[in-house]
């Protein structure tokens, strides 16, 4: 049985105010702890041949400077590594480019992963319409399948991940991460009330429903 409020409530999340290069930009932060070393968890964040036992096959070059793509989503360049505690890519995905910073460190009870996904506020229909769970969601369920993958070390089949999402499960878990990402949006916002409508759009779209007026 998955446990969907366990893995909804072991993701701290944050979201900021900042700027990159000069660029305002809003930033998605999400952190998780897992039950193993610095090094494992490094490795399994990236090595192209562990990535898609959790995440998706992704091709390219992953040194400092080579370039990525992840199958059937974004593509970008390997912007900074400092083996095994941080590494920076960019996020180009439909013409946009946006920015994500991983941080790997020790904790009490294993290691914790944290990653910041900043995107330029500018002209962002996608980010107005949807907020930060926008990107939030997707994370997310990474880092859902990080834990399972790091917990039991098998590898997941897309095709179940896909099935698992139509789930009332997985319904559960997507709106309860939108909502959760909305609430975290109207702490900084100053409009809370479009925070957690932007959240209820964001559910809607990750399940199906009915999107709100």
């Amino acid at each position: 049985m998955f446990d969907v409020a366990k893995h909804l409530g072991a993701v701290t999340r944050a979201v900021e105010d900042s700027t990159h290069e000069g660029t305002p930009v809003r930033v998605v932060v999400a952190s998780r702890t897992y039950p193993t070393d610095v090094d494992d968890l490094w490795q399994a964040v990236t090595d192209p041949e562990r990535i898609p036992r959790w995440f998706a096959p992704v091709s390219g070059d992953l040194r400092l400077g080579g370039r990525f793509q992840v199958e059937g989503n974004a593509g970008g360049e390997v912007t900074a590594c400092d083996e095994p505690k941080h590494f920076a890519i960019t996020w180009e995905f439909g013409g946009d480019t946006s920015w994500v910073d991983v941080h790997l460190e020790e904790a009490p009870d294993g290691a914790t992963l944290t990653l910041r996904h900043a995107a330029d506020v500018r002209d962002n229909p996608h980010m107005a319409t949807y907020g930060p769970g926008a990107v939030g969601v997707g994370w997310e369920l990474g880092l859902m399948g990080l834990a399972e993958h790091l917990a039991t070390g098998t590898t997941m089949q897309h095709e179940e991940v896909e099935g698992w999402g139509a789930s009332t499960e997985g319904r559960s878990f997507m709106s309860g991460s939108a909502t959760r990402w909305g609430e975290a949006d109207a702490a900084t916002s100053g409009d809370p009330e479009a925070s957690r409508a932007a959240a209820g759009r964001t559910a809607a779209f990750y399940t199906g429903a009915e999107p709100p007026a």
